[in-house]
């Protein structure tokens, strides 16, 4: 299925749990729902995680300081948002009492993007962001930023290129078409990047045969590329095509971007990666955000 353009109402939702991380990622979420001129929607959870225990009783002292608390952390959240994009900015917040990652994956069907951060500060009342960024990006319906210890957004960061990682199949056009968008957004250039694995990498290949294959998968590398700078042509473009594991070429290549973009599955490069156990050494290991694009 093709990918579903956003209509202009639909938010962009980050969730916060009072860790710094999560105020990374309400300051990139509200950069980036600035750039798309759409409302920002802050959400935070009261729920007790289910490795508590069913034990666990509060009083209503406890219930009512978690209240006062999550209202304390939204407010927070607010303000550094409203820092980074001034008044302009459409700002909702969202306190709820069901656990965190069923609430952002039934709220990705009416979402723009879903915003988290990569680690959380584990308090009873919200758990480990961790566990809900790769949750969620496992299911959302809707593109998922994981932000990691910076928002990148500051002046030396928010002058650097895109990073997209392209596969050569049709699971990768969402995420080729987001990073040209935010590029053009951001006014930045974009990397695209294909790398294809080094398992084919035999003794027994002759070394003729390399540039055969190189050739071949520059060509794939092209014809995913195909029209998008007729489409976007403020967005300047370079290619990279690098024989290696995938997901080393981007966490390699992460390091010069200020935001990574990959698909949800493809062929066994990087989107298809983020099906397996490399999924966490991605979402958590590139110290810009990413975001991840599931083909609907």
């Amino acid at each position: 299925m093709a990918e579903r353009i956003a209509p202009p109402s639909e938010p962009i939702v980050v969730a916060v749990d009072g860790s710094a991380t999560a105020g990374h990622a309400a300051v990139w979420a509200a950069v980036d729902a600035g750039l798309h001129h759409c409302q920002l929607l802050i959400v935070t959870s009261v729920s007790i995680p289910k490795e508590y225990g069913p034990g666990v009783v509060l009083t209503d002292a406890d219930t009512e300081w978690l209240r006062e608390d999550a209202e304390r952390v939204l407010t927070e959240a607010t303000r550094v948002a409203r820092a980074a994009c001034g008044e302009a900015l459409d700002i909702k917040t969202k306190l709820i009492f069901d656990p965190i990652i069923p609430y952002l994956i039934d709220r990705s069907r009416r979402a723009r993007m879903v915003v988290v951060g990569n680690r959380g500060r584990g308090a009873i009342r919200r758990g480990l962001l961790g566990s809900v960024s790769t949750a969620v990006a496992r299911h959302s319906q809707c593109p998922v930023a994981v932000v990691h210890s910076t928002s990148a957004t500051d002046v030396l960061s928010s002058v650097k290129p895109v990073l997209v990682g392209v596969d050569g199949t049709a699971n990768s056009m969402p995420a080729l078409e987001l990073a040209f968008d935010e590029a053009s957004r951001r006014k930045v250039s974009l990397t695209a990047l294909h790398a294809w694995s080094d398992q084919t990498s035999r003794l027994d290949i002759a070394v003729s045969s390399w540039d055969a294959i190189r050739e071949s998968e520059d060509a794939v590398l092209a014809e995913s590329l195909a029209g998008f700078a007729e489409r976007y042509p403020d967005v300047s473009m370079t290619r990279v095509l690098l024989r290696d594991r995938p997901v080393r070429c981007l966490l390699d290549e992460s390091e010069r971007a200020q935001l990574v973009v990959v698909g949800s599955h493809g062929r066994g490069g990087f989107a298809g990666m983020l099906l397996g156990s490399t999924s966490n050494a991605l979402l958590h290991s590139v110290q810009c955000p990413i975001i991840v694009v599931r083909q609907r």
